[in-house]
């Protein structure tokens, strides 16, 4: 038996064999299109993992015939970028041709780190293809991004999956002898987590796990072996978005130990802290909003604080924002609103802007009635005029509810007290 993990062997060669994101790789993507040309930019590459970012980086390399380099953001620093960079120069006459560097979890590289490409990539001495699961306006620098394309990939869906699995019980030489049948995958896509790579690792685990007279896999079979087997289909031993998910949902839920229990797991198994501090900032919105408004700006220094001072002591800060957020009153009534608002935007397009509310920086506008008739808020009792400021046909609508918490109380009985029935709830 072939050693190699059934993910590498199953690794696509050229852009005929590639699975999934076809508005890249299919016969009408942009990847045809730019071999056809024999040019390709600098490219960022943002989706999941497991949905082809390193493979697609391969094929683009090795269908432009161009050397390719590979590094990985989590065990390389800028002494190796410079490595590269002065390995490409120094190539001589066969090694030009604008070298391609492929840097794995760009994300997690520093900006001093990401400064070194910005030289090699802006002369064209290598052509830089970034892979990252983060966005990338959050997480690559500006000069480094103004100088390359960001092409998203997509979630791979279950049919997608399900041909990558019976391509590899059909094509893989060892898979293929044991002529072994998929009669449920339910378990199998589950686990998967929509990662291709989870899945090849997956279904490898269960083909060794099974006795030699079976020849047929069900979802008891996956489970039943998987579960003695937990690391050997998540190559950091984290089910990311089940963790994730659980996380999330139990800051929701008020609990304290368990949203720790959950932050402690993502550290262990090596979660970047940034991804973590963006979720407890949106979290401290979506879940606590108006509630508590101190969340939103605790959150935030969390993120920066971590920014700042890195790992192991970050962890501290994020547990202290986890338990916090945890333990505040909850509401989701600013989520609701924005939600609703959207809705009523889309099913009714642009509305115009009532003409009191616009603005007359021009005397034509003026005579046509711009401003005319607003009431300025400050020059009234309370600083507050009863007026309309939605369009004529969504008047009287209503998008924030205050939830049912302390502070968002007193804003309903100040809502009511200025508006009546408007804001009756």
């Amino acid at each position: 038996m072939d050693h190699t993990p059934l993910a590498e062997r199953m690794r696509p060669k050229n852009l005929n064999d590639f699975l999934g994101q076809e508005h890249l790789a299919g016969e009408d993507g942009i990847f045809r299109k730019a071999l056809q040309t024999g040019l390709i930019p600098s490219i960022i590459f943002w989706g999941p993992p497991g949905v082809g970012k390193t493979s697609l980086a391969r094929i683009l390399a090795a269908s432009l015939e161009r050397p390719f380099h590979a590094l990985s953001a989590i065990n390389s620093g800028v002494k190796d970028v410079r490595e590269v960079i002065h390995k490409v120069e120094h190539a001589g006459l066969f090694g030009t041709g604008n070298a391609i560097l492929f840097i794995d979890e760009i994300h997690r590289f520093s900006k001093s780190q990401q400064d070194s490409l910005l030289g090699a990539v802006e002369k064209g001495i290598i052509t830089l293809i970034g892979a990252t699961t983060e966005n990338p306006s959050f997480e690559v620098n500006s000069a480094l991004l103004s100088r390359c394309q960001v092409y998203v990939l997509k979630e791979l869906s279950a049919e997608h999956l399900r041909s990558l699995m019976n391509k590899a019980l059909q094509e893989d030489t060892w898979l293929a002898s044991k002529g072994i049948k998929v009669a449920e995958d339910e378990a199998l896509l589950r686990l998967s987590g929509g990662d291709a790579r989870r899945l090849l690792n997956v279904l490898e685990t269960v083909v060794q796990g099974m006795a030699e007279h079976e020849k047929s896999i069900n979802n008891e079979l996956v489970n039943k072996i998987i579960q003695n087997n937990p690391s050997h289909y998540d190559k950091d031993g984290e089910q990311h978005y089940d963790i994730i998910s659980a996380f999330i949902k139990s800051v929701r839920g008020s609990d304290p130990n368990a949203a720790v229990y959950w932050l402690a797991r993502m550290l262990e198994g090596g979660e970047d802290p940034k991804f973590i501090a963006r979720r407890l900032i949106i979290l401290a919105s979506e879940d606590i909003g108006n509630a508590n408004p101190t969340a939103l700006v605790l959150a935030n220094a969390c993120f920066d604080s971590v920014q700042k001072i890195g790992m192991p002591e970050g962890r501290i800060v994020l547990s202290q924002c986890t338990t916090y957020l945890a333990c505040c009153p909850k509401s989701n009534a600013a989520y609701a609103a924005i939600g609703l608002a959207q809705q009523v935007v889309q099913k009714s397009g642009n509305l115009a802007v009532p003409l009191h509310l616009r603005n007359a920086p021009s005397k034509l506008m003026k005579e046509l009635g711009y401003g005319r008739d607003y009431q300025y808020s400050h020059a009234h009792s309370q600083n507050f005029s009863e007026q309309e400021y939605l369009p004529d046909a969504i008047s009287g609508s209503c998008f924030y509810e205050p939830g049912s918490n302390a502070r968002e109380e007193e804003m309903r009985k100040r809502l009511r007290s200025l508006w009546g029935n408007k804001y009756s709830y």
